[in-house]
């Protein structure tokens, strides 16, 4: 990339972070797709309908979800171009718009959920540390639904006496109140007995906090010790049950929107096509005409 592609770049970035609150993973996201175009482009600030048209043919072989979103960054890119009058037309409809049916999110059913929580509550019976730790991690991350970044970095203070929610600052940083077990405030509870107290984090790890890449190790071993398959488990395969679990006992979908921190409900219904058997005998069961006879 261009010392004057990558200055675009960064005003891009700079005006995601003031202007839509953009979190730092989300800027990074934006950073590597402007970059990757940039590989297959001579110069992106400059680039005309016809240079954007031959992208399709450059990222044939890539999946239809990565050119999507590239696409996506890059639309995004010239329209803050347009706004800021950095360059005179938005070349952006010449873009491929490839044609992308999102994945079902992956889950573990009730009974394996118990199976990671009889081992995980097992070993943590021994009293020792990173058990009673693992524990915790795994309570707040089906038991609330949080993402891995938002419970890794959660502050040690996060969970205040005699509340049962906590606030969490997600994407963007916005805020939002998460329900927290009666359990899982035991197994915090017991785990900040751990932690020194001088720390600012629940969960420290050398000067800062635990990394989601230690988190996602985590929850891998502990599914290998429950004897689930450890490549079908991660932090947000945990999240995913959390929801899909939930609405299968009868939660609102508005109601898993806000506990989830979806910003559009539309990233909350894939969780109607997880749980469709559910809602058919719901439609079944509470019409007001599902009892009449033809």
């Amino acid at each position: 990339m261009s010392p004057a592609d990558r200055a675009l770049v960064d005003r891009f970035c700079e005006m995601l972070a003031a202007e839509a609150g953009a979190a730092r993973n989300t800027l990074l996201a934006y950073r590597r797709d402007l970059e990757a175009a940039g590989d297959a482009l001579s110069d992106i600030g400059t680039a005309s309908p016809e240079d954007l048209g031959r992208l399709g043919a450059a990222w044939a072989e890539l999946a239809p979800a990565t050119v999507a979103r590239r696409a996506a960054a890059l639309r995004r890119f010239y329209g803050f171009l347009l706004d800021d009058g950095l360059r005179p037309d938005d070349p952006s409809a010449a873009l491929p718009r490839p044609i992308t049916q999102r994945p079902l999110p992956r889950i573990l059913d009730e009974g394996e959920v118990e199976r990671l929580f009889r081992e995980a509550e097992l070993r943590a019976q021994s009293d020792e540390f990173l058990a009673v730790r693992n524990l915790a991690l795994l309570e707040l991350l089906y038991g609330s639904g949080l993402r891995a970044t938002e419970l890794v970095s959660l502050p040690r203070q996060a969970m205040r006496r005699e509340q049962p929610f906590m606030i969490i600052k997600g994407k963007g940083g916005k805020e939002r109140l998460v329900p927290i077990s009666s359990r899982a405030q035991d197994s915090v509870r017991r785990w900040l007995t751990f932690v020194p107290t001088d720390s600012p984090w629940l969960f420290p790890s050398g000067k800062s906090h635990l990394s989601r890449v230690r988190l996602f190790q985590i929850i891998r071993q502990m599914a290998g010790l429950a004897g689930i398959a450890t490549d079908r488990v991660s932090p947000h395969v945990l999240r995913h049950a959390f929801a899909t679990h939930l609405l299968g006992g009868g939660a609102d979908l508005r109601v898993l929107q806000a506990l989830l921190g979806h910003a559009d409900i539309a990233t909350t219904q894939i969780y109607t096509h997880v749980d469709s058997g559910r809602l058919v005998q719901l439609v079944n069961s509470r019409h007001p005409l599902s009892d009449r006879t033809r």
